[in-house]
């Protein structure tokens, strides 16, 4: 757009005063019912006010509020990728949860390489975010702190380090019940796709696993718990790996849903039958997995409470420090993957 066509452009747009002067009240009381963040009035003026911007055409200024507020009402999102379903649908709550409160969620991502964790955050502050969300958290960087030392406010998702305003699911519950569930299925052999160890949310699961284990009086075999990435070849070949013991489990719990559709890839490729043969429990509830030919058995993670969550801490600054970690929990939806061992 040119200089003339901007300038029009300006001369033309609706303003709040203009739809103050056509409904007969002042420019605050406009500003308030338009305002997307307040709880929303439904008296006799608030709808007079909408219908005449709307049949007026107005269109909210958010740079020049932003300029007001002295924010720009955009909040960086950095994920280690959109391929990954988990990290999609916590982008896309964060982003739901944005728009709510008239705030707009910008994403990078960094195939969970720390390097690339710095590189997403400047570019994300550079373009003026108020904060970040981070879900890269990992138990060897020091970004975190990096960021504290900055000043920049910011709040880990679905990871933490332990120490930094953090809003996550409950994953040694999660994976507590998971064990627990094939526990009271009879089973007690019972392998573990374990996640990569720098993450926090695949190291309380398998914390949780290790207790349930503890609980009931079962020995944690070390050979039955494989690491591995959060891909589904990961899984796969963590499967394969399980089903090559002298002594193989009877169920395979894997800490999220992509290492669990691998494991059943890699069992269906040795011949194994879900469940006949081997049972298996993953973790997240992506949406694909209750529609797969044997629909699987997971921990439903709450994205929605946990994007509320942090967009709670981001907005708070200085909380109480038992409040610095907020934790949601997981809900246990058995599905056709699990069953009871063969006798």
């Amino acid at each position: 757009m040119d200089s003339k066509a901007e300038e029009a452009n300006r001369q033309t747009r609706v303003t709040i005063l203009d739809v103050a002067s056509a409904a007969g009240v002042s420019k605050s009381t406009v500003s308030r019912i338009l305002d997307e963040r307040l709880p929303r009035s439904d008296n006799e003026t608030a709808r007079r006010v909408r219908k005449i911007a709307d049949d007026m055409g107005y269109v909210r200024d958010v740079s020049a509020a932003s300029l007001r507020r002295g924010s720009t009402m955009t909040v960086g999102v950095i994920v280690p990728r959109l391929t990954d379903t988990v990290m999609a649908m916590l982008y896309e709550s964060l982003a739901k949860a944005c728009s709510k409160s008239g705030r707009f969620a910008i994403v990078a991502t960094t195939d969970d390489k720390p390097k690339a964790d710095r590189l997403a955050a400047e570019s994300l502050l550079k373009r003026g975010v108020d904060g970040l969300i981070l879900s890269t958290a990992r138990e060897d960087d020091d970004f975190p702190d990096e960021l504290l030392a900055r000043r920049v406010p910011f709040v880990l998702a679905l990871r933490t380090d332990g120490r930094s305003l953090s809003s996550i699911g409950d994953d040694r519950l999660g994976g507590y019940l998971a064990t627990r569930h094939l526990l009271d299925l009879g089973h007690r052999r019972i392998g573990v796709v374990a996640g990569p160890s720098y993450a926090s949310s695949a190291l309380g699961r398998v914390e949780g696993y290790r207790q349930a284990l503890d609980e009931a009086g079962v020995s944690v075999c070390p050979d039955c718990i494989v690491p591995s990435t959060f891909g589904i070849d990961a899984g796969a070949d963590a499967a394969e790996q399980l089903m090559r013991l002298e002594d193989r489990p009877t169920a395979i719990f894997a800490v999220n849903d992509n290492t669990a559709i691998g494991a059943l890839s890699g069992l269906s490729r040795l011949g194994i039958s879900v469940p006949n043969d081997v049972s298996v429990v993953g973790y997240n509830d992506i949406p694909i997995v209750s529609h797969l030919p044997t629909p699987l058995t997971t921990l439903r993670v709450p994205f929605e409470q946990i994007a509320s969550n942090a967009l709670d801490l981001l907005a708070s600054g200085a909380i109480s420090a038992d409040d610095r970690i907020r934790v949601s929990a997981p809900t246990l939806i058995p599905r056709k993957s699990s069953a009871k061992p063969r006798t």
